[in-house]
């Protein structure tokens, strides 16, 4: 980056944090003092060297600011949007250049336990201080432009995984997105920006956890949940409480799991649909199956198949219209997999294609597979398999590895059968099933 680009880059950082930069002359000598190592940036230009450049001090070798760093690490609910619009902008910052602390972080457990609890009690939206003079003005077209935006990546998502495209939807949150939330709008145009970004990053959390970033996919589902807040979007906000129950089942947190699927239930209850609140019982349906409450998870399945009957698709928003019966079966399949009923997981699995959400179909397949072969099926299970690699063929997703990697241990304890003998030379030509290898991965 030349000096006069580095200069400005600097000055924008500067008008974020509501300070300003001396003249440019001035500027230009630090650099080159920085450059001739005759000194190193201070406590007040480190970092906004740092955020110039999208590194961290440790990469920069900064060594006197590496305790800011931490600071990307944290896993707690930001208190106000200025501190929420800093934090989501670091991460998208330090995801871009692939910072590995944080990209390879674990979740924090407590952490889900901590928003669900402040969200539920938080006080009216916050809406933030007024923006410096000549920061942008952002109206509704705006808006609309970052909704139709991520609303292609999510279409990308689907179809091909969150590995494929997630470095762009982070590269188009950090390099458009965050200059908007530090621009001038009214409250109005501000509520929708803070609800469309909000729902913007809940699309990076998914697409990190699809990838198995678990730590990181955490952190944006916190930051989206404070925009959702600040948006005044409950429903967005109890979809989001929603993913993170999701997460949290699958890592196999299962208390803390159906904890965030009864947080989003009551924390709308107000505004809730009925597509929502059947997608609330299936996550604390999942969650149960998991601890082995047999009742308690056929209890919630049958509250979700009742709200799911009573929707009516034109009060529902947009972004919770894949949830439908296809979805909730696929649910269930889950479920009564998981509490080792195989029959019904594999009639449940049975009605849970959509045949229009590539993901979804797979790993319906897959717990249709994985039910065949509890229910002493082998050669069915493979041959659904194969079906399932068939779909996942285009998928980057390591979601759907851990899928066939389960499915590899429990097909391993079958032993050799002719039918499970010529699954595997068919299975060894698909890209998923060599990433489920556990020697593969461990080359």
């Amino acid at each position: 980056m030349g000096q006069l680009r580095l200069v400005r880059e600097m000055r924008a950082a500067a008008a974020r944090r509501g300070t300003a930069l001396p003249t440019d002359a001035s500027v230009k000598r630090r650099i080159a003092s920085w450059e001739n190592l005759h000194s190193t940036p201070d406590e007040f230009y480190g970092p906004l060297v740092c955020e110039a450049l999208g590194m961290t001090a440790a990469e920069l070798g900064l060594n006197h600011l590496t305790g800011q760093d931490t600071q990307l690490l944290e896993t707690r609910y930001p208190p106000t949007p200025e501190d929420a619009f800093r934090a989501v902008d670091q991460l998208w910052r330090a995801d871009l250049h692939g910072y590995e602390p944080l990209v390879l972080s674990e979740p924090s457990q407590p952490a889900w336990s901590e928003a669900s609890l402040r969200w539920l009690v938080a006080p009216e939206p916050s809406f933030p201080a007024t923006p410096r003079k000549g920061s942008a003005r952002v109206g509704l077209a705006d808006v609309a432009m970052v909704k139709s935006t991520s609303g292609m990546f999510a279409q990308l998502d689907d179809r091909f995984g969150g590995d494929h495209a997630r470095h762009s939807v982070v590269q188009y949150l950090s390099r458009d997105v965050a200059p908007l939330l530090t621009g001038q709008y009214t409250e109005a145009v501000g509520r929708a920006l803070f609800s469309t970004v909000a729902e913007s990053t809940l699309l990076a959390g998914w697409m990190s956890y699809d990838s198995c970033h678990h730590g990181l996919a955490q952190r944006y589902f916190l930051q989206a949940l404070r925009l959702a807040q600040d948006g005044d979007d409950r429903r967005l906000a109890g979809s989001i409480l929603s993913a993170m129950s999701h997460q949290a089942t699958f890592l196999g947190h299962y208390t803390e799991a159906a904890t965030l699927a009864r947080a989003a239930r009551m924390g709308i209850s107000g505004v809730a649909t009925p597509t929502l609140m059947a997608q609330f019982h299936a996550m604390e349906a999942r969650a149960l199956a998991r601890t082995g409450d047999t009742r308690a998870c056929e209890l919630a399945l049958a509250e979700a198949t009742k709200a799911l009957e009573s929707r009516n698709s034109a009060d529902e928003p947009e972004w919770i219209a894949y949830f439908d019966e296809a979805e909730l079966a696929a649910e269930a399949a889950h479920c009564f997999r998981d509490v080792n009923s195989a029959r019904r997981a594999v009639a449940h699995a049975e009605n849970a294609m959509s045949g229009s959400h590539v993901r979804s179909d797979f790993f319906a397949t897959m717990v249709l597979a994985d039910a065949h072969l509890r229910a002493g099926d082998p050669e069915e299970a493979c041959r659904v398999a194969l079906d399932a690699l068939d779909l996942g063929e285009q998928l980057k997703s390591a979601r759907c590895v851990s899928y066939l990697a389960e499915f590899r241990q429990h097909l391993a304890h079958i032993g050799k059968t002719p039918a499970t003998r010529d699954f595997y030379e068919q299975a060894a030509e698909h890209r998923l099933w060599t990433a489920a290898d556990p020697a593969a991965r461990r080359s």
